[in-house]
């Protein structure tokens, strides 16, 4: 059945560029609105397969059997519970999601397929989400996919999976992927997705580590379940778990160490618990494994209204008559636990074997360019740069990477300005406000004097002492390292 399901999707050239090309900028605005009409009319009484493909999935809609036929192995998918009839005129509905994805890797364009549940409230349909729920490719997937460091490695885990969109990225630099989830219905897909895609997938049942309680990887990728939902019965898998607060996330991270070759490194993306009884760099940094580095970016922040609002209209309880008793359980959970906002960010947890670990904590809510892996990779480089004696440091060579830009403010006539920023144009677009003497080393970094030179050749053209400017700009300059502004720093060690 797969086979013959692949091979329909490729002659009907079901691509993501075809779809997108087909529905138009009008369709795409519409299903980002969740609502398929503007897509529909775009598609007319067009009967191509591609056409037939589009209503089938990315718009959920009725479709006529003998349309399907001719674009499906309509009775092998009916028989798997891919698509069911809807009524007695002979119409077939898709009971999954299947659409085309596609992202970009060091190798080129990657191309395929997932399978996971339709979308929810499509044309404002709302009703309450089933527990078993699979999410489709979603902004917090795509966002852990593009944090992601991208370097070949051989084995990594995939701990919750989903619908399996993960394993597809690591499939790219992975020589080994195994994928876990407690959701049954999630594996099924999942397996179905990896099949779709010819890949090979260790795929697990069981919740967190215990699939993998003995064995480590080289890279762990996660956006776990951590929603801070009251325990209740009833819970969507996909979000939500009996743990209290974010003692799932805390979980993640303080064993992750346990399953982490060394050097290996693990990414979650997660929410996080804003306390009245601590601050929360502290509380985080107390989920640093022993022995690993952890860096906390911080990107948003949610007071707990916001917070609450958005994952009961995610659950399809808008308009529902429990919305108002939900709303005020959820609160009273919260005061309870003393929660008084919620972080949302990225957690790295590298397994550096450091032994003084680099602990970081930090907000960073503003603009980055995607996808950021690549400078998350370069941050244990920059630890190591940093660290090293002052001497090796005055005799490194570094060059200041070419998307930095100087931008200046002052009085208009002023002989010097009043702030001088550096800023970064690629990865997290950092920003560091600079004196005369710091811009004019960071400035003269090209690779081809050691920086002690430097230092020394701008203290003499500022007229001031240079072992006063390098007791005063080596700090400055380990941070400048740290925050990545120079291009693969080394040194002449």
């Amino acid at each position: 059945m797969i086979n013959e399901l692949r091979s329909a999707l490729a002659t009907a050239g079901f691509t993501t560029d075809a779809v997108l090309d087909r529905i138009g900028e009008v369709g795409q605005a519409g299903l980002q609105r969740n609502c398929t009409v503007p897509a529909s009319e775009m598609l007319g009484d067009d009967e191509s397969p591609l056409a037939t493909l589009i209503r089938l999935f990315p718009l959920n809609l009725p479709v006529p059997e003998a349309q399907v036929a001719a674009a499906l192995p309509c009775a092998a998918l009916m028989a798997e519970g891919l698509l069911e009839p809807v009524d007695d005129h002979g119409r077939i509905r898709a009971a999954v999601d299947l659409r085309p994805y596609s992202f970009e890797t060091a190798h080129g364009q990657w191309d395929g397929w997932v399978i996971s549940d339709p979308t929810p409230g499509l044309d404002y349909r709302t009703q309450p989400t089933k527990p078993d729920y699979v999410l489709g490719v979603s902004p917090a997937s795509t966002t852990l996919a593009q944090i992601t460091i991208d370097s070949r490695v051989g084995s990594a885990l995939d701990l919750g999976t989903g619908c399996g969109v993960q394993s597809l990225h690591l499939s790219t630099h992975a020589d080994r992927v195994t994928a876990t989830d407690v959701n049954p219905r999630v594996l099924k897909l999942a397996g179905l997705t990896a099949e779709l895609n010819e890949l090979d997938i260790d795929l697990r049942d069981g919740s967190l580590y215990e699939p993998v309680r003995h064995e480590k990887f080289d890279l762990i990728v996660t956006n776990p379940p951590y929603v801070m939902s009251p325990p209740r019965g009833e819970r969507l898998v996909y979000r939500e778990t009996g743990f209290s607060g974010d003692d799932l996330v805390h979980d993640v991270v303080s064993q992750s160490i346990d399953h982490l070759n060394e050097g290996g490194i693990c990414q979650v993306l997660a929410n996080w618990a804003i306390t009245s009884d601590q601050p929360w760099q502290e509380r985080l940094a107390s989920w640093a494994p022993r022995g690993a580095d952890l860096w906390v970016i911080e990107r948003e922040r949610l007071d707990p209204y916001a917070y609450i609002e958005m994952w009961l209209t995610d659950a399809g309880l808008a308009g529902d008559p429990s919305w108002d008793a939900r709303y005020r359980e959820w609160l009273d959970y919260f005061a309870r636990l003393g929660i008084e906002g919620v972080g949302m960010g990225w957690i790295t947890v590298f397994n550096s074997g450091r032994e003084l670990p680099q602990i970081t904590i930090e907000s960073w809510p503003h603009d980055v360019q995607q996808p950021v892996g690549p400078f998350i990779a370069a941050h244990q480089q920059n630890i190591a740069a940093a660290q090293v004696s002052d001497e090796v440091l005055l005799a490194g060579f570094f060059k200041l990477r070419k998307d930095i830009v100087q931008e200046t403010l002052g009085a208009p006539g002023a002989e010097d300005p009043q702030y001088i920023v550096l800023r970064q144009h690629r990865g997290l677009k950092r920003a560091q406000q600079v004196d005369t003497a710091l811009a004019g080393v960071l400035g003269a970094c090209d690779g081809s004097l050691p920086l002690g030179v430097i230092i020394d050749v701008v203290a003499g053209l500022l007229d001031t002492d240079a072992a006063e400017q390098r007791a005063l700009l080596l700090p400055k300059i380990r941070q400048a390292i740290m925050d990545d502004f120079f291009d693969s720093p080394s040194a002449a060690w």
